[in-house]
């Protein structure tokens, strides 16, 4: 396939050119680094000067050729001056009218690297507005008087209006005791800080939402009050509240386990941004529910592009079951019978995976019955060992002891195949696995499966247990994780 590959260069000037004001870069050394079509077209420029690497002395040589800076007496002169005062480039904003009658502002800044950057704006239209604005300022003046007069009769009438005032603070003063009083009561803790961080208001609930924080926390700042671990979560959202940005944050705290979500609304005054108003509550619960739906739809989901594929899957097991039988009748020697003894059981599994998939998104029936781990281990083996390849070796360190364990042994051995696969695809083209069993208070057995591979980035493991995730692209379908998740809560496990 052909692949294209856009010039940085060709869109970067594209950009450019799309800007109004006139630019234009010179490097160190005085030649054009690169300019805008609008620089060539407001000083009628030729094409040679407007290609990199041209010169600057050139340019203005040109400019006053043509006119541009006027009558000039001594051109090289003036010429040379121009080229000194580039050599020691100082950062400069200057508003010169052209011979043409134009008025442009030229602001010119130095480059880090050497050389420097102009631009070029016309502000002709701008003075002309500021003429006329001087002239109406004149007229203006000549009004003053009359507002003057017009004033004192507006004092008199504000000194009615106070005695009104009077009476309305009193109003206010009642509506915030009752502001103050509803503030108490709702479940949640309402706070005010200063650009500082020092709270100015706050209701007496920050210990229900937040606990082990004290309630009086007036004149205290923020970070003492609620200890460095939740500050250094919140300061980056107070901050952008402090820039006149509202958000809102969710976070765990540390100290309760408990999430949080945090509403964060500048305090906007005439004069500026004064503080933050900051409203904290308790969403662990909601939080808790939204997951728990979230887990739900995804295994909804799953049920639905799995179920489709069941009965085909269900014909290819079928034909599986048949052909090794007949192969059962043709062969003889011990090691390629166990083999397709052991093809015949996942086969078998097969048929019941069906079910478990169809399963994911209602209630999995369970059904325990006395196992043996020993034997469980004994038909484990070589299924896991026909799928692994020989320089991937496997490992059963088994500290159970011999009697009989109420589990459901055909879940059980799905999931452990499912998790001895994924460590399989974890070593690559060679390694280890180990799979430990070891009893736990006499209640539950504790499986372990462990690869010499490099294991999970942080990504993989914040999915791992979602449908239909892989990292394995078109070579995994992203469900043996999510089935083994679902036998150990089934079973009671975690």
């Amino acid at each position: 396939m052909e692949h294209r590959f856009t010039d940085p260069n060709a869109m970067t000037q594209a950009g450019l050119n799309l800007i109004q004001q006139a630019l234009s870069i010179y490097d160190k050394d005085l030649e054009l680094a690169l300019c805008n079509q609008r620089h060539g077209e407001m000083f009628n420029l030729p094409k040679s000067l407007t290609r990199p690497g041209a010169k600057f002395e050139d340019t203005i040589r040109y400019l006053v050729e043509s006119g541009e800076y006027g009558d000039v007496e001594n051109a090289e002169a003036f010429i040379q001056e121009k080229v000194d005062i580039a050599k020691a480039f100082e950062p400069h904003y200057v508003e010169r009218i052209r011979a043409n009658g134009q008025v442009i502002s030229i602001e010119g800044a130095p480059l880090p690297q050497g050389g420097w950057v102009t631009v070029y704006t016309d502000i002709t239209q701008t003075k002309k507005q500021e003429n006329l604005l001087r002239l109406r300022s004149e007229e203006l003046s000549d009004q003053l008087l009359s507002y003057s007069e017009e004033l004192a009769a507006k004092n008199r009438q504000l000194e009615a209006s106070i005695a009104a005032l009077e009476e309305a603070k009193r109003e206010l003063t009642e509506i915030e005791s009752r502001t103050r009083l509803t503030s108490e009561m709702i479940p949640a803790h309402v706070a005010h800080v200063d650009r500082q961080g020092r709270y100015q208001y706050s209701n007496r609930r920050l210990s229900m939402v937040l606990p082990e924080r004290p309630n009086d926390i007036i004149g205290r700042h923020i970070s003492e009050v609620l200890g460095a671990p939740t500050y250094n979560q919140i300061s980056p959202t107070l901050r952008e509240a402090f820039l006149g940005t509202p958000s809102v944050l969710e976070f765990t705290d540390d100290l309760s386990a408990r999430r949080i979500r945090v509403a964060f609304t500048p305090d906007v005054k005439e004069t500026g941004i004064e503080g933050a108003y900051i409203l904290s509550m308790d969403i662990t619960e909601e939080t808790q529910a939204r997951n728990a739906l979230q887990q739900v739809a995804k295994r909804e989901l799953a049920a639905q592009l799995t179920s489709g594929l069941a009965h085909d899957f269900a014909n290819l097991l079928t034909i599986i079951l048949g052909a090794q039988s007949r192969l059962t009748d043709r062969v003889q020697d011990a090691e390629s019978l166990a083999l397709i003894e052991a093809t015949k059981t996942a086969a078998t599994r097969g048929g019941s995976l069906l079910n478990t998939i169809g399963d994911m998104t209602g209630t999995r029936n369970l059904n325990p019955t006395p196992t043996h781990i020993k034997a469980l281990l004994e038909k484990l083996l070589p299924l896991a060992e026909a799928a692994l390849p020989k320089n991937i070796i496997l490992k059963i360190h088994n500290t159970v002891p011999d009697e009989a364990y109420f589990l459901d042994s055909g879940m059980l051995q799905d999931a452990l195949l499912n998790l001895i696969l994924n460590a399989k695809d974890a070593c690559g083209a060679g390694g280890r696995i180990k799979l430990s069993i070891r009893p736990v208070a006499d209640i539950w057995l504790d499986f372990i499966v462990t690869d010499s591979g490099s294991g999970f980035s942080a990504k993989a493991l914040k999915h791992a247990l979602d449908p239909f995730y892989t990292t394995k692209g078109t070579d995994g379908n992203g469900l043996g994780l999510t089935m083994v998740y679902d036998t150990a809560k089934l079973a009671g496990g975690d």
